[in-house]
């Protein structure tokens, strides 16, 4: 098996060569090819990666899925199959699908001009960072990084190969989102004083007791980057179990609810703050054993609370003048209930329109354009909860720079930006 140094400096020493150029990009910025296609590899092959699978198919006729990777066969050799009845849709071709258990090989195929990773977060960094470096452009699940030390990576590799990087906090293509973030930016509720956000519980150690290995899959390389952990199907359950694995409950491989739900809710937030390029400035965390209370304190005098404040999975922004309350299912504007559907007057200020999240990378790939959730903005929603974490389990108020990306005056807190990598991984070798 080819090693990663090796596919690195081969992907790297290719780059160059204008026979893996993509065609989109030959022309120039803008230019498409009546018939042109974006062949596709998918890493992480899971529920997520079976759902992006149909996402990208209905809503993307340029996207031409061509390869595939999992450490786990089952899992792989079911989205081939999956792949296989979408294929014919949407005017898109048949193609047999090439199949990798090494996410090396997949970025060393010059075939593909971009990726969609789906592993779990512990895994983004790293494949992000050597898919850049390999030339091709990203999709990237959400929450977007692991750590604040690998979210600043993922963005400095993109920006130095020039990738075209797209987070998958899709509620921005969603109209009540960015209807609540326009009623915020412009005032309809005046200035705004407080943000309470309904998500989940903070990380967790694993403890789950170690059980039998199953066939077809290579725990030490689904372990990878990570301290490692001896197996237990909530970590990677069978395909039979057709649900959300458990993983992102526990250090080392998620970061609780407050990320994977955060990476959504807080990435409002930050968008209506128009905090897309910073962040806050300080954490107040509750006392143990406590796993809501948390105050994030924004710059402007913004506090945003960590609270069950009456919805699931919501945002409340608390203004001078009223109350905007939205979710997937709702949004609710107090006193004037209108507002919710209202249109905007043509003088107000309005954000990066995108009604579908998936043709948004389309386009930003042909036109060689930032996306709505650029890797920039995924980092920094990231950071959120990847900080709120630290808060939760220091137990201290934190200050902290969003410019420096650095704790004010906590050393121990600043060696809790980054996380001990396992092995040969190293995802600053760029």
């Amino acid at each position: 098996m080819m090693n990663r140094r090796n596919f690195i400096g081969k992907t790297a020493a290719g780059a160059a060569a204008v026979t893996i150029i993509p065609r989109h990009v030959l022309g120039g910025k803008g230019f498409v090819a009546a018939n042109d296609k974006i062949n596709v590899g998918f890493i992480g092959t899971g529920k997520q990666g079976g759902i992006l699978l149909n996402y990208f198919t209905e809503n993307c006729k340029e996207i031409v899925p061509i390869a595939a990777c999992d450490v786990y066969k089952v899992k792989l050799d079911k989205f081939v199959d999956q792949a296989k009845k979408l294929q014919g849709g949407n005017g898109s071709p048949k193609v047999e699908l090439k199949t990798t258990e090494y996410y090396g090989e997949l970025l060393d195929n010059k075939e593909i001009d971009a990726v969609v990773i789906a592993t779990p977060d512990h895994w983004h960094a790293q494949v992000a960072v050597d898919a850049a470096k390999a030339g091709k452009d990203i999709y990237c699940e959400k929450p977007m990084a692991l750590t604040v030390a690998e979210g600043r990576a993922m963005v400095d590799a993109t920006r130095k190969y020039n990738r075209v990087f797209q987070t998958g906090n899709m509620q921005r293509s969603w109209r009540d989102f960015r209807h609540a973030v326009e009623l915020v930016r412009n005032g309809y509720i005046g200035d705004i004083k407080e943000v309470n956000v309904h998500v989940g519980d903070p990380v967790v150690q694993c403890n789950l007791p170690t059980e039998e290995l199953p066939k077809g899959l290579n725990w030490d390389m689904w372990v990878g980057p990570s301290l490692y952990q001896e197996f237990n199907s909530e970590l990677a359950p069978p395909v039979e179990r057709d649900i959300y694995p458990n993983w992102r409950n526990y250090r080392n491989f998620g970061g609780g609810m407050i990320t994977d739900w955060g990476a959504h809710m807080f990435d409002i937030v930050q968008w209506a703050l128009d905090m897309d390029k910073s962040g806050p400035v300080g954490f107040i965390p509750p006392e143990k054993p406590a796993k809501r209370g948390l105050k994030v304190v924004y710059g402007n005098d913004v506090v945003m609370n960590h609270t069950d404040w009456g919805e699931t999975n919501a945002v409340q922004f608390v203004g001078t003048e009223g109350r905007i309350e939205v979710s997937r299912s709702f949004l609710r504007t107090y006193p004037d209930e209108k507002l919710a559907k209202a249109e905007l007057k043509e003088t107000d200020k309005r954000v990066y329109f995108s009604d579908n999240h998936y043709q948004d990378w389309v386009k930003a790939i042909k036109n060689r354009t930032k996306p709505i959730s650029d890797v920039e903005t995924g980092h920094r929603t990231a950071s959120v909860c990847n900080l709120a974490n630290i808060a939760y389990e220091l137990q201290r108020p934190l200050l902290w720079d969003p410019e420096a990306e650095k704790f004010k005056g906590d050393d121990f807190a600043n060696m809790m930006l980054s996380r001990p990598i396992r092995g040969k991984w190293d995802f600053t070798d760029f």
